[in-house]
């Protein structure tokens, strides 16, 4: 583990800096990662969330529409962490924020959605798997609660389907399009949360490195690439993060 300093003279001198963020970005927002000793994939088997499974299973499209309308981790917000990375991406030394994380709390946070892009989709948004048309959230949840336990598309009757990329499912173009934009533009990268092991996704990052910038990483535990990190911190983001940035706005 490094020092705020460090990391802070890592990234000094960079005026085009990416984010990029992990599930390990939400956990003190009482939302748990995924591979961490506590995480879904302790209690979930990850090779059950395939698309094909999704598509062909009513009964795994009824407990998938449970877990998400009953999910107890509706209603988090924004951590210190997600205000800290607005700060950056709004300010002359952030180029953007590339995120896995589907549960929205960096648009919480403020962060513009011009200067996010969510490569793994959104939980708060829904979408016909056959017209393609979008879906009302509030509306499908309503008819849910009222008894349809897999609602379908209310235009051509084909399956509705959260945002969220599933194993085996295509990334969303336009968001791909957007996230190495912002590699191409980028001079530096900030890792936030993620252990940097879930491709494409991880090459956004990486990619930045290849051209011989610097990478510094915010996470609790070992990334699979701390070892061309200029500087790693080990520990919470909410508390590292708005501590990085402050040093890095207040040395301009």
């Amino acid at each position: 583990m490094t020092s705020i300093a460090a990391a802070t003279a890592a990234l000094r001198g960079r005026s085009g800096i990416l984010v990029f963020t992990g599930a390990g970005m939400s956990t003190e927002s009482g939302i748990p990662d995924f591979r961490g000793p506590n995480g879904l994939w302790t209690r979930l088997d990850p090779n059950d969330f395939t698309y094909e499974r999704y598509m062909n299973d009513r009964d795994f499209r009824v407990e998938s529409w449970g877990r998400r309308f009953d999910s107890p981790f509706r209603g988090a917000q924004p951590n210190e962490g997600h205000i800290a990375v607005t700060r950056l991406v709004e300010s002359d030394l952030g180029v953007g924020c590339v995120t896995q994380n589907v549960d929205g709390l960096h648009e919480a946070a403020g962060t513009p959605q011009a200067a996010l892009v969510e490569l793994h989709g959104s939980a708060s948004k829904l979408h016909c798997t056959r017209c393609g048309r979008d879906a009302a959230l509030v509306e499908t949840e309503e008819r849910w609660r009222a008894g349809d336990e897999d609602p379908a598309c209310l235009h051509c009757g084909g399956i509705l389907k959260t945002a969220v990329v599933f194993f085996g499912e295509e990334m969303p173009r336009r968001e791909m399009v957007r996230a190495w934009a912002m590699v191409e533009d980028a001079d530096a990268v900030l890792v936030i949360g993620s252990t940097l092991s879930v491709y494409p996704a991880a090459f956004a990052p990486l990619d930045v490195v290849e051209r011989g910038n610097p990478m510094v990483i915010v996470n609790q535990g070992p990334t699979d690439h701390d070892r061309i990190a200029s500087a790693k911190l080990d520990g919470p983001s909410g508390e590292l993060v708005p501590a990085l940035v402050t040093a890095l706005l207040d040395g301009r």
